[in-house]
């Protein structure tokens, strides 16, 4: 893929402004309509147009933007827990259901992706207030990482011991 190649967006402007406008601003579909429409009126002198005609159109391309090749999963769970004598919450007789990509195959695209490249930090972190109470600030600052290093660690360590003194 060329540097250049924005698909579907039809340059880097609008691929930013979608970006800057759905994720990073999260605005509403009235705040999208309202903002596109002053661009449009702004515009008008110079016969052109914003790049997207409403949030409508906005959210057409931001669904067809190319996300590797992760496929969404789903499946439909129900609660099947014990249940209350009398008068059972709604949300116990509801299914549900559950869409989900493949974690493992996320991870690996976003670490072959040279966007990231520098960017992320992969070493579990446990950091402490000056009071001594522990701060959690993100994903590599909890228990389940940390664990999950040291339990390989151990698993490395064994394997070399064994490998080398036997």
């Amino acid at each position: 893929m060329s540097s250049n190649d924005w698909t579907p967006y039809n340059n880097r402007i609008e691929f930013e402004f979608a970006d800057f406008i759905f994720r990073r601003n999260q605005m509403s579909a009235t705040g999208i309509d309202t903002l596109l429409d002053l661009w449009a009126a702004s515009l008008l002198k110079h016969q052109d147009s914003p790049p997207f005609a409403d949030h409508g159109d906005l959210y057409q391309t931001i669904d067809a933007t190319p996300l590797g090749d992760v496929p969404w999963e789903h499946f439909t769970t129900a609660y099947n827990g014990e249940r209350p004598n009398g008068e059972v919450p709604p949300w116990m007789d509801t299914e549900y259901e559950v869409w989900w990509r493949n974690p493992h195959t996320v991870i690996c695209n976003m670490l072959e992706n040279p966007d990231f490249d520098g960017e992320i930090d992969y070493a579990p972190m446990r950091e402490f207030e000056s009071n001594g109470e522990r701060r959690f600030e993100n994903f590599f600052s909890g228990d389940w990482v940390w664990e999950q290093a040291v339990s390989i660690f151990f698993i490395v360590e064994y394997s070399l011991l064994t490998h080398f003194s036997g």
